[in-house]
């Protein structure tokens, strides 16, 4: 059973990233983005329209093609179809998430008009496919995508606390469900120097916001997407839908957590311990059958369909039997080393508020 170190670090911030009008008077955008709807092939060049707002205009563009390709690209547009076919979030420049989460670029593993993801930065993946989510569990070099070393990152998603999400503008799009390029209204995105947590909830589903719950964002992937993720190892598997993000069972009954306010400090321990749910079906795979679309260390990368087709799993199964287990052992106050092979050695969050950001981070052994 892994252990948890749970600590928090505060950046004092006099203004939020992406404040560029001095004449900004408003907060809130006329229509949320997790309320905006786009057929993949009729998005407009930028999704957020809006002017006069506190962190200014939206930093890239949506409409993302053979033109926009390249590592300059400022694609704000996210694929999530498969393990061997995905887009993560990352800044434009070297940075840290607190400092650019408004801002994100997306970074891929195929040709979509964004950038590419370098070789060697995917060091290990669990995909878990549920019903009403898919799962998305890794471990990466993170300042191959512009993510600074050390940094314990943060938590992206379509709300933010100005409903114009993080990054403002950012959609995302699947075919996992329908075999088309969906929009993906509701998830999450934990991701710091070392690993990330994304979960894509189904479009449509009256479960989607539950399933893909973005407030509990100083609890980090081991309480949001509990998850068995294991450096090293690149697998797909069938997964039961577990109990959604807050949620826990206390002497038969479903209960709600609910996460203290930063202003009262670090949270050094929980009043549950998150279980992953069962899953079985796994194919486990190499990143060399699964990535050859990543760009090279010299900069170029192979030519790549940008169709969003799901590559066919290389690999054997690695086993038919149900798994449960727990995400997280007891909280501690002393830090924890990690191993290669524990599951998620090293898990970011992150809190923001408009005017100041708390991150925190969990470090499991």
């Amino acid at each position: 059973m892994a252990a948890v170190t749970l600590f928090t670090a505060s950046l004092l911030a006099v203004g939020v990233q992406n404040v560029r009008a001095q004449e900004a008077t408003g907060t809130y955008p006329a229509t949320a983005l997790a309320e905006k709807t786009f057929a993949y092939n009729d998005l407009p060049y930028q999704v957020d329209t809006d002017q006069g707002l506190i962190r200014g205009t939206q930093f890239g563009y949506n409409i993302c093609n053979s033109t926009t390709a390249g590592q300059d690209s400022k694609c704000q547009t996210s694929i999530v179809n498969s393990i061997s076919d995905f887009c993560l979030w990352a800044p434009d420049k070297l940075d840290i998430i607190a400092n650019t989460e408004g801002e994100e670029v997306a970074w891929c593993t195929n040709d979509h008009g964004a950038r590419l993801i370098p070789e060697g930065t995917i060091t290990g993946l669990q995909v878990i496919e549920t019903d009403e989510y898919v799962q998305m569990v890794g471990f990466i070099n993170g300042p191959n995508i512009n993510i600074e070393e050390g940094d314990f990152g943060g938590e992206l998603d379509p709300h933010g606390a100005d409903l114009r999400g993080n990054p403002m503008g950012g959609v995302v799009y699947s075919n996992h469900w329908s075999g088309n390029l969906d929009q993906v209204h509701e998830w999450h995105l934990f991701i710091s120097s070392t690993s990330f947590c994304y979960r894509i909830c189904k479009p449509d589903s009256a479960n989607a916001p539950a399933n893909c719950q973005h407030i509990y964002d100083r609890i980090g992937c081991a309480y949001n997407d509990p998850n068995d993720a294991k450096d090293g190892v690149f697998e797909v598997c069938k997964g039961d839908v577990g109990l959604a993000p807050g949620l826990y069972i206390e002497n038969g009954q479903t209960m709600t957590y609910t996460q203290p306010a930063e202003s009262l400090g670090a949270i050094t321990s929980m009043p549950y311990t998150a279980t992953i749910p069962p899953y079985s079906q796994c194919t486990t795979m190499t990143s060399k059958s699964l990535y050859t679309g990543i760009a090279s260390v010299s900069g170029t990368a192979p030519t790549k369909s940008a169709s969003g087709s799901q590559a066919s799993a290389t690999g054997s199964a690695a086993s038919t039997s149900k798994h449960s287990g727990t995400a997280t052992g007891s909280s501690s106050a002393a830090g924890s080393s990690s191993s290669p092979d524990s599951a998620l050695s090293s898990v970011v969050i992150g809190g923001a508020s408009i005017f100041s950001v708390i991150l925190s981070a969990f470090f499991l052994a």
